[in-house]
Parts: structure tokens; C-alpha cells; sequence
């Protein structure tokens, strides 16, 4: 059994394929690429956030080791543990490169929400409309509903009501002709100033 710790056999099989590369070994880089590489992109990516940031800090930190690879001692390090290294170094160089704002800085974002002014508006005018719908005929009332409410096509309606579709145009025209009229009294107090 050798006396060698692990790390240094993984420094003497770093320091052999960097020195094959530093030969001109392209099997050795293709090699290491493969070992090193999704390693530190994944690194980055967890660091940075960004996948196109961490490829090119992934991409700089292995040139910078085919660059090492003439004058490569495997005493110093593992190759893996020298790219974390100079991975962390060009996250950190990027993120202070980073423009910062100051936390009062940043706008408030727009809540999705209507505000409570708008929800009480839109209740009153659910309420206006319902008011208005209950007086019309029966039929007209379906249809609107149907139509304007529902969303269903005309054909649809026809069907539904059992009627032609030239019937639901007419009911839906003269039904919208008697809501615009019911509600035309409370316009400004909905809140509706455009035509």
C-alpha cells in the first residue's frame, strides 16, 4: 500500500495530462475539459445566476490553465482546486463589477392587485349591472349573458336557446340597447367618463 494521500495522486495525474497538453496532446486537454469544465460552469452558474456569465468565467478560468500548462507544479495543487480558485476569483471580480443601487434607490413595483378604491368600483358596477340585467325579458337576458358575459358565439346561443342565430342577434342588439339606457343614469357615479 503507498504512502501517498489521494490528492496526490490526482496531483501527479493533473500535472502528467497538463504537461502532455503543454506537449501538444489535444487528448489531454479534451481530458481535462471534460473533467473540469462542467465543474467550474456549475460553480459560477451557482454564484453568478447567469448561465452566459458563468460560461465565460467557466471559459477564462480554463485558459488561464492551458496557459499554466508549461510551467505546471503538481505540488502546488490539484488542477481542479487551482480552477475553483481562479473560478471564485472571476465571480467575485464580475460581481463587484456589478452595478449596485442603493435599496431607496429601487422603485416600489406596482402591486398586481387593484387598489381598494378600484375593487369598490368594480363591485358597484357588477351591482349596476346586475340590477340592469334583471330588467330585461327573459330571453334577451339569456342572450346577453350568453353573448356578452359567457363569450359563447352566436351559433352556440342559437342552440342553447333553441332559436336561429338571426333571433340572438336581435336579442343581443336590443337587450345591449337596454342595458347602455338602464345604466346610462348612474355613468358618472361608475366612474365611466368615455363613450
Amino acid at each position: 500500500m503507498s504512502d501517498e494521500h489521494p490528492t496526490d495522486d490526482a496531483r501527479a495525474a493533473d500535472g502528467a495530462l497538463l504537461a502532455r497538453f503543454a506537449a501538444g496532446d489535444q487528448a489531454a486537454a479534451r481530458l481535462l475539459s471534460a473533467q473540469l469544465l462542467p465543474r467550474v460552469y456549475a460553480h459560477a452558474l451557482r454564484v453568478m445566476g447567469n448561465a452566459a456569465e458563468a460560461e465565460d468565467i467557466a471559459q477564462e478560468a480554463m485558459l488561464r490553465l492551458w496557459r499554466q500548462a508549461p510551467d505546471w507544479d503538481p505540488a502546488r495543487a490539484t488542477a481542479a482546486t487551482w480552477l475553483y480558485r481562479v473560478t471564485a476569483n472571476l465571480c467575485t471580480d464580475r460581481l463587484r463589477r456589478r452595478p449596485t443601487v442603493a435599496l431607496d434607490a429601487v422603485a416600489e413595483p406596482p402591486d398586481p392587485q387593484p387598489s381598494a378604491a378600484q375593487r369598490l368600483q368594480d363591485a358597484a358596477r357588477l351591482d349596476a349591472l346586475d340590477a340592469a340585467l334583471q330588467t330585461l325579458p327573459d330571453r334577451q337576458r339569456q342572450a346577453v349573458v350568453l353573448r356578452h358575459l359567457d363569450g359563447l358565439a352566436n351559433p352556440e346561443i342559437a342552440a342553447i336557446l333553441d332559436i336561429g342565430v338571426e333571433a340572438v342577434e336581435s336579442l343581443t342588439a336590443r337587450g345591449k340597447r337596454a342595458l347602455a339606457a338602464a345604466l346610462a343614469r348612474d355613468r358618472e357615479a361608475l366612474g365611466y367618463q368615455d363613450d
